[in-house]
């Protein structure tokens, strides 16, 4: 029993020991593991090696962080939260690398923030908050698998997609498609426009949500008579 208590005790001392170092770098492993298999899950490119890795590294910079007063506090530059500053600093370079922009579809900000609060998790887990650390890996799991499910609840039955057209004039005002479009109960999310002057055409991309009930022949025809039309035609976001 005393051999148990001791271990507890060298595991939630705030004093730097190698047991509470191992004991934090296989839990922040745990929990970024579990973040990063629900990512992995839906196809994102940061998985569970990346997530366990992020997650880790926090942990590890704030026991750096801890240690280095702990063991020279004779030195000048022995602030713990130097080293812990940096991370943030850090992971932002790996969130935006987790961001991907497709032609005005942005896919990865998720992830993204996901990867931002995994670390924040680990340097949790580095300063000994085990608690607080296992109750906001559960917190972010509840978000990225029950609150996408209440999303696709709320959009059932609508899909994101890209309305592409190739006009024969050059296009500065979308109103009138604005207004077709609202007429016809699709709701348009954003757009971007190719202007191509030596042939005098436009290329509009118009990223709508479609229920499955809209009559895309009916609406195609009435966005045709808008402007002169060369060609329509319906694309998913990946496709561009």
């Amino acid at each position: 029993m005393d051999f148990i208590n001791g271990i507890i005790e060298q595991i939630t001392s705030i004093e730097v020991n190698t047991l509470n170092s191992m004991f934090k770098l296989c839990l922040s492993l745990l929990l970024g593991s579990l973040v990063g298999y629900e990512r992995k899950r839906k196809g994102q490119a940061a998985g569970v090696r990346t997530f366990s890795l992020i997650a880790m590294g926090a942990t590890l910079a704030m026991i750096l962080s801890i240690y280095v007063p702990q063991e020279y506090m004779g030195l000048k530059n022995g602030d713990p939260g130097r080293i812990a500053a940096q991370v943030i600093t850090g992971i932002g370079f790996l969130g935006a690398g987790a961001i991907i922009q497709m032609k005005g579809s942005i896919r990865g900000l998720t992830t993204a923030a996901g990867i931002w609060m995994v670390a924040t998790i680990g340097m949790a887990v580095g300063v000994g908050m085990y608690v607080i650390s296992v109750i906001a890996t559960a917190l972010i799991l509840f978000i990225l698998v029950e609150l996408e499910r209440m999303e696709q609840h709320v959009s059932k039955g609508s899909e994101s997609r890209i309305i592409r057209l190739r006009l024969g004039v050059i296009l500065h005002d979308i109103s009138d498609y604005r207004t077709t479009l609202r007429r016809n109960k699709v709701h348009l999310q954003n757009f971007y426009v190719d202007y191509d002057y030596e042939a005098e055409e436009t290329r509009l991309n118009l990223v709508v949500l479609l229920r499955e009930t809209t009559d895309y022949i009916a609406l195609f025809s009435e966005l045709e008579k808008l402007h002169p039309t060369k060609s329509i035609s319906l694309a998913n976001q990946l496709s561009i």
